[in-house]
């Protein structure tokens, strides 16, 4: 019992080298922990040496010299100047003359070495309009000065929802504005679990890989189609998943996906141009020998110059030597990094050819309609897909292609919607900033086509029931 204690403790503590995300109120960044390294975070600079060893979660406060330290948990109450309110704010005036500090004089404060709560009791007690405003107003202040004057730090342990809402938050393009509540929504039209076989098409970032990945738990296989030369994973770096995560992802590149399809992918011819061209390249780079160098320098120098270089060619064979030695080194450290991608595409391919995928996530800034009538074709019957894009035009055509074409049913077009809420007491109402939209969702099922059906008109035959009676009748 105390062994796996001891090993609950572990996975929750910070170490050296994880990926974390720091929070600060409403803000976010994934970094990775090292020792000695400037961390620059909403205007401040510390380094995340002292936060090793700490639990994840623990808020820390930047003390001078970039140092965190962690910030005792206690009951704070509000000072003695909160308790005298005014009944209403229709007599105050903000014409940006009652504080009677300066910036000069909060810096000075700083420079005394106050903390952020000190410098927020100083802001209230040289405030001449403060007493007179509501308590709500007063406690709308303290939370605005807090927000500004108080360097408090969260560090956190990476998860889909948090990494997410940071990304969202800061860089909505590169995640194709995908909201997290329709991330949420995803993997649960994609029936995600462990121990299934999963292909996905991301192109916001790897958000969506890794938030299949993490749902997965290590168990299973995740199929990585990638647009382009190869797969970019930098928010499904920021998880921080253990090695025997990505022993089951694999990649496959989106324009194989025809050849793979009609039986005709073939690797090693590719192998071999590719050898050829590094093996090209290292034969075309030493073309001159040391003689011609040696007779063109000779031509344009003078007598002492041109004895000297002439004297200099045992050096320079020595060193054309180890140049032919460094480049057979990189044409073989090429062919070593080949013959990896030829294996990583042969253990992808050999997934794909089944066609047995239980299931398809497509969340891309690509049109969907030509990527998914390729991609089903991969996916066992009675699998779920989703397919999502920030417009539902797409979607739409999409959506008629498939109800043309067959082999899907339960087709499903949906939006989701969001609002938060501010839950105080006396004052809980919608928050006036909130997302306009998360994005289209287009989810369903595949089935089996008949490819037996004829083109011309059909008969309808009668149930088993009706026909026995109309047999009888006809007797």
């Amino acid at each position: 019992m105390e062994e796996n204690g001891e090993a609950v403790n572990a996975q929750w503590t910070i170490k050296e080298g994880d990926h974390v995300v720091l929070k600060r109120e409403d803000v976010f960044k994934a970094v990775q922990v090292q020792k000695k390294r400037k961390i620059i975070f909403e205007k401040q600079w510390f380094f995340l040496d002292n936060a090793i060893g700490e639990l994840y979660g623990t808020n820390f406060e930047v003390a001078s010299g970039g140092t965190l330290q962690p910030r005792k948990v206690k009951h704070e109450e509000n000072p003695q100047e909160t308790k005298e309110a005014g009944m209403d704010n229709r007599n105050i005036v903000d014409d940006g003359r009652s504080q009677k500090l300066t910036r000069d004089d909060i810096e000075t404060l700083k420079e005394q070495g106050l903390k952020g709560k000190e410098i927020v009791q100083q802001l209230i007690e040289n405030s001449t309009t403060f007493r007179d405003k509501t308590e709500f107003a007063q406690e709308k202040y303290i939370k605005k000065k807090k927000k500004k004057y108080e360097s408090d730090i969260t560090v956190l342990k990476p998860s889909t929802r948090i990494l997410a809402l940071m990304y969202h938050g800061r860089e909505p393009g590169k995640i194709c504005h995908l909201r997290y509540d329709t991330l949420a929504q995803m993997l649960t039209l994609g029936n995600i679990h462990a121990g299934s076989k999963v292909i996905v098409f991301d192109t916001c970032a790897g958000l969506v890989l890794g938030a299949v990945m993490e749902r997965m738990g290590g168990y299973g296989s995740v199929i990585q189609m990638y647009p382009g030369g190869g797969p970019v994973r930098a928010a499904t770096d920021s998880f921080g998943f253990p090695a025997h995560f990505y022993q089951t992802l694999h990649e496959f590149p989106l324009a194989k996906v025809n050849a793979l399809l009609a039986g005709a992918l073939s690797l090693e011819s590719e192998e071999k141009s590719g050898l050829e061209d590094s093996s090209t390249g290292a034969r075309e780079l030493p073309q001159k020998t040391v003689s011609e160098a040696v007779e063109r320098e000779a031509e344009h120098s003078s007598p002492d110059v041109e004895a000297i270089v002439v004297t200099s060619e045992g050096p320079e064979d020595k060193s054309k030597a180890e140049r032919e030695n460094q480049r057979e080194l990189r044409v073989q450290e090429k062919k070593i990094k080949l013959e990896e991608k030829r294996k990583r595409l042969l253990a992808a391919a050999s997934l794909l050819e089944g066609r047995n995928a239980d299931g398809l996530i497509i969340a891309s800034r690509f049109h969907p309609c030509p990527v998914v009538l390729s991609l089903l074709k991969f996916v066992a019957p009675s699998r779920p897909f989703v397919i999502y894009c920030q417009y539902k035009e797409p979607l739409i055509e999409c959506y008629t292609k498939l109800r043309e074409q067959g082999g899907a049913i339960s087709l499903r077009l949906s939006e989701t919607w969001l609002r938060h809420y501010q839950i105080l007491p006396n004052r809980t109402h919608p928050k006036l900033l909130m997302s306009g939209g998360g994005g289209y969702l287009l989810s369903g099922t595949t089935v089996v086509m008949d490819t037996a059906k004829s083109l011309g008109p059909q008969r309808v035959e009668e149930p088993a029931p009706k026909r026995q009676k109309l047999e009888e009748a006809d007797v």
